[in-house]
């Protein structure tokens, strides 16, 4: 996307200051452009079919259908918008059942401008953002799930790895010098051996466990 063909955004928050806030955001960028907001996850699933944006930024608790219930509702009858999680509680649990839900990316609602258009950008790449607080959250959360059997190969790990690292397929085919085949039936088994129901969630999985090396 570029400013010719900027990215339309929608924002879903029952807060009228953090919508305002975020408005003011996407203001700074020629990239970005705001197309609509929601107050409620049921004024957002109608507003939705309305603007069809490319990217939603997402409250996570809202009174009447909340942001979880809205994304899984949204994704469902949406699949090819993306959806980024804002929210300010420190709890693992909710955005573990974000990630189920189908978002593509979790953030804190203190992040600057700058972080959440990268976000926003990378998101919209193909890739999947946690920020450094998310990632360290999920990886304190210790086990909230039965344990997986893990079995992947030393493969598969390499893909893994550079899925938490935030790489899309072709990034990843590139890093590995793979075809995107091939990458896509690795990143298949890996859904299926972690019983992860999308990308976010292995991601999360990854990370809980220590599957993957997060140091720089």
């Amino acid at each position: 996307m570029s400013a010719d063909n900027p990215i339309k955004i929608m924002i879903v928050d029952d807060h009228a200051m953090v919508r305002s806030g975020l408005r003011m955001f996407l203001m700074a960028f020629d990239d970005l452009v705001f197309a609509g907001e929601a107050s409620s996850g049921n004024e957002a699933i109608k507003l939705v079919e309305k603007i069809q944006p490319d990217l939603v930024l997402m409250d996570l608790i809202m009174p009447g259908m909340d942001g979880l219930h809205a994304t899984y509702e949204l994704q469902k009858k949406n699949p090819a918008i993306k959806i980024i999680a804002l929210t300010s509680f420190s709890d693992a649990q909710l955005i573990i059942d974000a990630i189920e839900a189908g978002v593509s990316g979790c953030l804190f609602k203190n992040t600057s401008a700058n972080e959440l258009a990268n976000a926003i950008r990378a998101v919209m790449a193909g890739n999947t953002i946690f920020s450094p607080e998310v990632t360290q959250l999920l990886m304190s959360a210790g086990d909230l799930k039965n344990h997986p059997g893990y079995d992947l190969t030393s493969r598969e790990l390499d893909v893994l790895q550079l899925m938490v690292d935030g790489k899309n397929n072709q990034e990843i085919s590139q890093a590995l010098t793979l075809s995107l085949s091939t990458i896509k039936f690795h990143v298949s088994n890996i859904l299926s051996k972690m019983n992860a129901h999308n990308r976010g969630e292995a991601i999360s999985i990854a990370i809980k466990h220590h599957l993957v090396d997060l140091s720089e």
